[in-house]
């Protein structure tokens, strides 16, 4: 499929707010779509890190959704798996779920080179925004890196900022009780939903408004990154599964979809 079709039925299906979960999937549009982007798509997911995180409940959720829409998926708990160098060449999309570990420079180079030749990479929270705190070129990459979640798990609220785009278009605004994630964030991303923070625990930021959901580019390689799912029950609110599942569509397309261009300087 490409891309252009790829919009255009995105788009029909967000206008029609057709959201994952609130909607049986079977015999649906969105499971069609589904099934064309990542049927045959070679996709490598890492799981591994803090446990805190969940990240084998948060495997559980989408190795099975990836599996029954058909795409060839390799599931590692080793970051090692970034160094067999012709697997890496044969991806479409890496999806990683690793928050606060340690990647060797060896590691990291087959990583960053994967992406920059044209694989894409997606993921949430820690798993991809906190994942390798020394590693600066990562971050470069992902386009963000976490730095506080102040309160704890608190209740707050998710604004979608772009509404045309397909990874968010038809959605509306959505509470989440979980960590709302600050983060510093490189101004070259494409922002897809942000949350605005208030002075409850850091009278500093009150009225901070910080994004939640983005894309990007590293090279040649499609970036897609959304800061909910800290536990894998976050995944329960329909938004926040449906934002991941469009954005994780969106970077599966990376070698073969039009390379899409946005600068949009805040300051």
């Amino acid at each position: 499929m490409n891309r252009r079709n790829f919009l255009k039925r995105t788009s029909l299906l967000a206008g029609a707010t057709i959201i994952a979960g609130s909607v049986p999937l079977e015999g649906s549009s969105i499971k069609q779509l589904q099934d064309e982007v990542l049927h045959n798509k070679r996709i490598l997911f890492v799981w591994g890190g803090w446990g805190g995180h969940e990240p084998e409940k948060c495997r559980d959720i989408f190795v099975p959704w990836l599996k029954k829409s058909g795409a060839e998926i390799i599931v590692s708990d080793s970051l090692d798996s970034y160094l067999d160098e012709e697997m890496m060449k044969t991806r479409d999309l890496i999806i990683q779920v690793w928050t606060m570990g340690n990647i060797s420079g060896e590691q990291s180079q087959a990583l960053l080179k994967a992406v920059k030749n044209g694989v894409g990479l997606a993921g949430w929270h820690g798993g991809l925004g906190d994942s390798f705190r020394q590693n600066t070129e990562y971050q470069f990459m992902v386009g963000g890196q976490w730095v506080a979640h102040p309160g704890g798990v608190i209740d707050y609220e998710v604004n979608i900022t772009d509404r045309e785009d397909p990874v968010t278009g038809g959605l509306d605004d959505f509470k989440m009780h979980s960590e709302q994630y600050y983060m510093h964030v490189d101004p070259n991303v494409k922002v897809l939903a942000t949350t605005e923070f208030n002075g409850d625990h850091a009278e500093w930021i009150d009225g901070c408004v910080i994004p939640v959901a983005w894309k990007k580019y590293y090279g040649q390689g499609r970036v897609f990154y959304s800061s909910l799912g800290h536990v894998a029950a976050d995944f329960n609110v329909p938004e926040a599964l449906e934002i991941m599942k469009r954005g994780i569509l969106w970077a599966a397309e990376s070698r073969n979809g039009e390379k899409e261009k946005w600068i949009k300087p805040v300051y």
